[in-house]
């Protein structure tokens, strides 16, 4: 929907392997910065909208994970909603969040995400990314993807997804099959956006990865299912991100000069369409029309990028290119900085990471800094305008939920 938001403070934990640190330690310090950087006192928060997915099955946390960090900060009394959406969950936090300042139920809402998928028993960790699909039909889930490549031509090993692996990346190494048989896509071009994100990563002090690989070392890597090698992958991780969202009129008390505003932010689940469009597709176009900008008005983009062609599909969803010429778009380094429009500038889930929980506030955190001009090594020159797009879960060959928000400066 049309937003009427502005975003008053953000903060954000470093990504990667925090194994001696709990899950509220995360949210509070992510949630400190945020509160610090708005100028606010914890006691302005009116509602909490916290994103978290996994947390029930790696910590043993259910029902209230965002209650247990907030109260341990001495924030009580005020709506507190749990939102769990797949990867989508922060994203939907966000979503949700905007939309009651929007509707004008209150002045400060808190918008957080955050996550733990570290375990030493690494079966737990992909058992969360199995059950965001149906579980009740999972051997049909299977059948869909392997039908799935081989209506490309190609035969896809799933033995060891769910075990060895996230069963997700079986389902985007089916999504790479059909691209490559249909626009002559190739691995190359896959890897051209892990080695562009990887140089990305390398600028930002919060990535879960800082070394910048070429398009030759991302190819030689270890093979994770063809065409994904490794670094075409995104990696497990644990962290938190957190935005603090202010009506027009609070922006105004608080003095904030030229903040950045939430023009639009759709969310939509999937569905079986007629007209052929997916659900990345719906939501763009939505998000586009109720901000009155297009995907040629944007500076830069924070995509959810879980596989490496995953963002090369969505160069073409989101309307930066033709149907077919994401490939291209890649290579010619129109979404790398200095580029037409830079895509996933923190480095993206493949090199700043994915604890799924946090990614879509972690997103909105890397498109203000962009838009206030404090992204550092990394900065889009002039930057206005930015998108952020988030999916989560696979239904029936698409996501199950997804977001896309625009915010301008």
């Amino acid at each position: 929907m049309k937003q009427n938001v502005y975003i008053a403070g953000v903060g954000m934990t470093r990504f990667g392997k925090h194994i001696d640190r709990g899950l509220k330690s995360l949210t509070i310090e992510a949630i400190d910065q945020a509160l610090k950087d708005a100028g606010i006192a914890a006691g302005d928060l009116q509602a909490a909208y916290m994103g978290n997915a996994a947390a029930g099955t790696i910590v043993g946390q259910v029902c209230v994970p965002g209650e247990v960090a907030l109260r341990e900060m001495g924030i009580g009394r005020i709506p507190v909603v749990n939102i769990e959406n797949a990867c989508a969950s922060a994203s939907t936090a966000f979503n949700q969040a905007c939309t009651l300042v929007t509707a004008g139920l209150y002045d400060v809402v808190l918008a957080t995400g955050a996550e733990k998928l570290y375990h030493q028993d690494k079966l737990k960790t992909f058992s969360v990314f199995t059950g965001a699909v149906d579980v009740e039909n999972y051997d049909g889930v299977v059948q869909q993807v392997l039908d799935r490549a081989g209506a490309a031509g190609m035969q896809l090993d799933m033995d060891g997804a769910g075990a060895k692996r996230s069963v997700f990346m079986d389902i985007y190494a089916a999504m790479a099959l059909e691209h490559m048989s249909r626009y002559g896509t190739t691995q190359g071009q896959f890897a051209a956006v892990s080695a562009k994100n990887s140089y990305h990563g390398s600028l930002n002090p919060r990535a879960q990865y800082r070394e910048a690989l070429t398009v030759e070392q991302v190819l030689a890597a270890p093979e994770i299912a063809y065409p994904l090698t490794l670094p075409m992958c995104s990696p497990i991780g644990d962290g938190a991100a957190a935005v603090v969202l202010v009506s027009e009129r609070k922006a105004r008390q608080l003095g904030l000069v030229n903040p950045v505003k939430v023009a639009s932010s759709v969310l939509r689940s999937g569905w079986d369409p007629v007209e052929g469009l997916s659900i990345a597709e719906t939501c763009a176009r939505e998000a586009y029309e109720e901000a009155g900008v297009g995907p040629e008005d944007l500076s830069c983009i924070e995509l959810h990028d879980a596989s490496a062609p995953s963002e090369l599909i969505y160069y073409e969803q989101l309307g930066l290119c033709a149907k077919g010429e994401g490939g291209r778009f890649v290579e010619e380094g129109h979404s790398r900085l200095g580029g037409r429009v830079p895509v996933n500038t923190s480095g993206g889930l493949l090199r700043k990471g994915h604890p799924i929980g946090a990614t879509g506030v972690a997103q909105i955190v890397e498109l203000t800094e962009q838009l206030r001009g404090q992204a550092g090594n990394r900065q889009v020159d002039g930057a206005r305008v930015a998108l952020a797009e988030n999916g989560g879960g696979y239904i029936n060959g698409d996501a199950a939920a997804l977001v896309v928000s625009i915010l301008t400066r």
